[in-house]
């Protein structure tokens, strides 16, 4: 963060110049870290988000588990043992048969028809992958709002801390004033009280501010994944927003990941639906089987057996299970439809919060600058004034923590203009590192599935583990 040297008569200075290059554009220092570099790291690194990305890879994984359905599946078996047959016949006496019966074999299952189980469970796989990779891009949005948060609450805190220090440094002075008149008969004990209770105010106010830019620090290192370093300015994204509230709707409501994912687990439960319903039906196999037997009846015999048998099987009735769990299914279904709707609710009214405060931090930027600048003459007239003894030391201490009020809501309220400008970003779908145009390779999910997706074989993932 670039810092200006303040004087202690004029006080305080640093507020008014912050301002976060809303309107004058200032460029960020060739050494300080910008907004859109915090951002690319939190899109790089940041846990939740590559616990998210993991997690749309493993239900990748349930395509080809489900794509399994249309495949044969391939057994082998062996044996091997010791027989002895001890034989007594009165006739011809004793005889004992010593065999190792042995053997390997190869089956194959081909399913044929099965009811359009495996049909339903492809289907069902594939309406989890697209839900999946909805909840990522929500994810993303929810990462990337949390890290321009916590880097503009750095900025805000880091502001308001040395609007603190100086307002210190200002009452230090004035306490040495108001006590040097105080020697020479000019004020009373109470004008000096005043002012080192008014001293001591503005010492536990730094403390508390000191506090505040510590946890803002931890929870950007949660987010960004560094330790702040000479944070540039930073600057709304209005120009992704679209120009109206209603055109802010449309957008959220057709289009924004919550909802995707929601329409996504609607399809999945539908599917689980017929999945379930074909447990009731028929189904049709064909299976293979050729074996190789060895000393079965007598020493050195050799055996190989061949067959094919087509197999139909019609469930009778399962106790009962399928019915319920049928039922079961379109009751989950129903549900999944009626949470579209309480996730377009909380979209809306996403979309209009943020909407509203956004304009909201844009009106209050405006009204601050007018009463920092209010706070401004009415304190240096004040301080002209009590000069001639027309105003009291209190009227002093009272015109100064008026323009430190100011000027500390002029901060927060252009912090808030820039976070506000994200949230209504995030709150319509749009907050990605596509739009942002980050400097980080983005994460493409299709090509963990083109991958995995047609694997007959082989534990190791596409990455090598």
């Amino acid at each position: 963060m670039t810092r200006h040297n303040i004087g202690k008569t004029t006080g305080l200075g640093f507020a008014a110049a912050l301002g976060f290059a809303l309107a004058a554009g200032v460029a960020p220092t060739a050494l300080a870290q910008t907004m859109d570099a915090a951002l690319a790291r939190a899109y790089a690194g940041n846990p939740t988000l590559n616990a998210q990305r993991a997690s749309v890879r493993a239900t990748n994984e349930n395509v080809p588990q489900a794509l399994s359905g249309y495949r044969p599946r391939i057994t082998a078996s062996a044996d091997i043992g010791a027989s002895i047959t001890d034989t007594r016949l009165p006739a011809l006496g004793n005889s004992t048969t010593r065999l190792g019966p042995r053997g390997a074999g190869v089956q194959i299952d081909q399913n044929i028809f099965d009811g359009g189980k495996t049909r339903s469970s492809v289907s069902q796989a594939e309406s989890l992958v697209l839900g999946a990779r909805a909840t990522l891009q929500n994810t993303e949005q929810n990462v990337l709002l949390d890290a321009a948060t916590s880097y503009m609450n750095v900025l805000r805190d880091t502001a308001i801390l040395d609007l603190n220090r100086n307002n210190v440094e200002v009452l230090e002075e004035q306490l040495r004033q108001t006590r040097d008149r105080f020697q020479v008969g000019e004020v009373t004990r109470t004008d000096v009280a005043q002012a080192e209770a008014r001293l001591s105010q503005a010492q536990s106010q730094a403390i508390l501010a000191e506090s505040n830019l510590k946890t803002s620090i931890a929870r950007y290192r949660q987010n960004v994944g560094t330790e702040p370093r000479q944070l540039a300015p930073g600057r709304p994204v209005e120009k992704f927003l679209p120009r109206s509230l209603p055109a802010a709707l449309n957008a959220a409501l057709s289009s924004h990941p919550a909802i995707v994912a929601s329409l996504h687990g609607v399809d999945a439960a539908e599917l689980q639906v017929k999945v379930t319903e074909a447990d009731l039906y028929p189904t049709l196999g064909v299976r293979g089987l050729v074996q190789q037997r060895y000393d079965t009846q007598q020493f050195g015999d050799n055996r190989t057996s061949a067959s094919i048998v087509g197999t139909l099987t019609i469930p009778i009735y399962e106790g009962g299970q399928v019915y319920s769990r049928t039922r079961q299914a379109k009751e989950t279904a129903g549900q999944r439809r009626i949470e579209v709707d309480t996730q377009r609710d909380t979209v809306r009214a996403a979309v209009v919060s943020a909407w509203g405060a956004h304009d909201a931090a844009k009106a209050q930027i405006i009204a601050a600058q007018a009463q920092v600048q209010a706070a401004e003459t009415a304190l240096a007239g004040v301080r002209e004034e009590a000069k001639v003894g027309q105003r009291t030391t209190l009227d002093v201490l009272n015109a100064q923590q008026e323009l430190v009020i100011a000027r500390s809501t002029l901060v927060t309220a252009q912090r808030d203009r820039v976070v506000a400008s994200y949230a209504v970003l995030s709150a319509i779908g749009r907050l990605s590192a596509e739009t942002l145009k980050l400097r980080a390779q983005i994460y493409d999910a299709r090509k963990h599935y083109d991958q995995v997706k047609g694997l007959l074989w082989g534990t190791q993932t596409p990455d090598g583990r």
